[in-house]
């Protein structure tokens, strides 16, 4: 009986917390703000966030709490107006106009995408093309060849068969991108003008989206991402205005849309999955996404440290825009981590985050390249449950536990990837054997 009573107080409590969403207008600069002082966080702590940030090429972070920012700061010469690209994060502002274009009924993600691109989009043979849905294309599950010459290529002759829709998870920019003409092909509408029309006009999410090369790109100012996250927070609905009104196509967005790679969405990072893969890779990595961060959120992550993170249990919006902090691959999935060990110390209060995350920065592999071992630096032996050793194709080459010393010379000469199991985190580091 108490448990049900909490239970209920606590679907309370998240119901208040929804409600009580701030909007920012849609005309002018005016947004609210709340002191980090007023909400008890560490002020003291700030200066350390944001020398971090500065360190990483951050050229604008935003952190919004009940929607009301908080944190607001701009690096160098960027400022509040200055445009700046999304990179992948612009992907899942991509699923929200496709679940859009569901639910106005132009198209159905359960639709073949030849009925959008037209018989022959693909290399494939006609009934391996039939096979791939829209679905598909929002959740990676294409089975198109990612590892092709140029693998953001939508020329017909770049999309050739590698396995069945569905059957492989694999983070591939060109079936990705031709959502575009998914929607286009639908609606009767450019990609721009429905963006416009559907999200612009009703949010004040200004946004410019250009072509660089195959991919189509989204611009825009930082405040217009955190309008983006906020609207995120509050299930695709803007204020009193429904955007993305399809409450199904949101939670489907927003949790596992496959179980092979339970860390993603509808062009959706997601967190607090018990395991993930990572763009260019085959391996699935064993823990949470971002083991720093709230388990419950939820992310939109681009190239160069692009990022906006949603955390319903906290009702916060988090984004980073910038140059590329270091060698994080096209997804910045460690930076985004490594932010939040830094954030947490500025929040400082709750139990929404670990309260001793580990400090991903100051753990390595050495010698880098090696060998015939390798040593870990920045933890203790019983700090280290188990290390794996995989190749890039996901197959995993060794596994042991407790050891600051891994032995490698019975494996070949190649790039591998290691993951180190904590208590509380997985670290995973890369390694060049010789």
């Amino acid at each position: 009986m108490k448990k049900a009573l909490l239970y209920i107080l606590i679907l309370i409590g998240l119901s208040s917390s929804a409600q009580s969403l701030y909007f920012p207008p849609l005309v002018g600069k005016t947004w609210d703000t709340l002191s980090p002082a007023g909400l008890g966080w560490c002020v003291s702590k700030t200066d350390s966030l944001y020398n971090y940030l500065g360190s990483k090429n951050t050229k604008g972070f935003i952190v919004l709490k009940d929607g009301k920012i908080v944190l607001e700061k701009y690096f160098g010469s960027f400022t509040v107006d200055s445009f700046w690209y999304w990179a992948s994060a612009g992907k899942t502002m991509s699923a929200v106009m496709v679940g859009v274009a569901q639910q106005k009924k132009l198209l159905s993600i359960e639709d073949t995408s030849s009925k959008f691109l037209g018989k022959g989009w693909t290399n494939e043979p006609a009934l391996k093309e039939d096979q791939i849905k829209v679905r598909n294309q929002l959740t990676m599950t294409t089975g198109l060849d990612d590892n092709g010459i140029n693998k953001d290529c939508t020329f017909d002759s770049c999309l050739v068969y590698k396995a069945d829709a569905g059957a492989r998870w694999a983070y591939h920019n060109a079936p990705y991108t031709l959502l575009d003409k998914v929607v286009e092909a639908a609606s009767g509408q450019t990609w721009q003008q429905f963006f416009n029309t559907e999200i612009r006009n009703k949010t004040a999410i200004n946004g410019l989206w250009f072509k660089s090369d195959f991919n189509n790109v989204l611009y825009s100012n930082a405040r217009s991402m955190a309008r983006f996250g906020l609207l995120l927070l509050n299930k695709g609905k803007w204020d009193q205005t429904d955007i993305l009104s399809d409450t199904s196509y949101f939670r489907k967005m927003t949790n596992s849309s496959q179980s092979i790679n339970p860390g993603y969405g509808y062009l959706t990072w997601l967190n607090g999955t018990d395991k993930f893969m990572a763009p260019g890779s085959q391996i699935v990595f064993p823990g949470m996404l971002a083991p720093n961060a709230p388990k419950d959120m939820y992310a939109a992550m681009g190239k160069n440290g692009q990022l906006i993170n949603v955390v319903p249990s906290m009702n916060l919006v988090m984004l980073r825009i910038g140059d590329a902090p270091g060698d994080n691959g096209e997804v910045p999935i460690s930076f985004n981590n490594e932010i939040w060990l830094y954030l947490n110390k500025v929040i400082c209060t709750g139990s929404n985050f670990l309260s001793e995350p580990i400090d991903d920065t100051k753990v390595n592999v050495y010698p880098n390249p090696a060998q015939t071992s390798f040593n870990i630096e920045g933890l203790l032996p019983h700090d280290i449950m188990e290390v794996c050793v995989y190749d890039l194709l996901g197959k995993e080459q060794l596994r042991l536990a407790n050891s600051l010393e891994v032995d490698i010379s019975r494996i070949p000469s190649a790039i591998y990837v290691i993951s180190i199991k904590t208590p509380n985190a997985i670290l995973v580091k890369k390694l060049i054997k010789n």
